[in-house]
């Protein structure tokens, strides 16, 4: 007669019971590793949400500012700004850096670029740029707004900086965000102009991250 091993009904509840243990044990391990990691997330925010740029505009000229034709037209523009990082506890890696100028929404300079840089905590960098615009095409009131702010006696420019930056905290960088800056520079214009169009008045500008 062969022997029969049977599991009892006891025997098979109190395995079942460790299998559910088991569970148990996984699901709070993997609900406190998410809640950890969660909260170094926020954490890292709320610590590294850093403040944006500040940027203002120390001077401007412009050396050139003629009609070639009809609807092109020939410029020079050089200004200064001042860029300033805010930040006590985060640096910020300007990776590229566009500047170019506008007069009553029309572009009339080629976009220039900037030699990247690193900017550290609450530091301040001054950067300069020549701007350069040949056989820009513009629409044909052009040539009427520029002599009738030659009466008025101001001529308003607006200076652009487009670019794309990164945030450093330690040893972590953050992935690139574009930044846009937008300055505006009003300069003295004669009704005779005896030289090149120049404002030393500082402006701030407005930033966009």
């Amino acid at each position: 007669m062969s022997l029969v091993h049977e599991k009892s009904p006891k025997h098979c509840a109190k395995k079942r019971f460790n299998f559910n243990k088991f569970h148990k044990k996984l699901l709070f391990t993997f609900s406190t590793f998410l809640l950890t990691m969660l909260s170094l997330v926020l954490l890292v925010w709320l610590i590294l949400h850093p403040t944006k740029p500040q940027f203002s505009l120390k001077d401007t000229d412009i050396y050139q500012l003629n009609l070639s034709g009809p609807n092109l037209i020939n410029s020079t523009v050089r200004l200064t700004l001042l860029s300033n990082n805010p930040n006590k506890k985060v640096g910020i890696y300007y990776d590229v850096l566009q500047v170019y100028a506008s007069y009553k929404g029309q572009i009339i300079t080629r976009e220039t670029s900037l030699p990247p840089f690193y900017q550290g905590n609450e530091e301040t960098n001054l950067l300069s740029a020549s701007l350069v615009g040949n056989q820009l095409p513009v629409a044909p009131s052009f040539g009427y707004e520029v002599g009738r702010d030659q009466k008025i006696g101001k001529f308003v420019l607006t200076l652009k900086v487009i670019g794309r930056l990164r945030w450093k905290v330690g040893t972590w960088v953050s992935g690139r965000y574009r930044f846009n800056v937008n300055c505006v520079a009003i300069l003295p214009f004669n009704a005779i102009p005896s030289g090149p169009l120049s404002s030393k008045q500082g402006a701030l500008c407005s930033t966009i991250v």
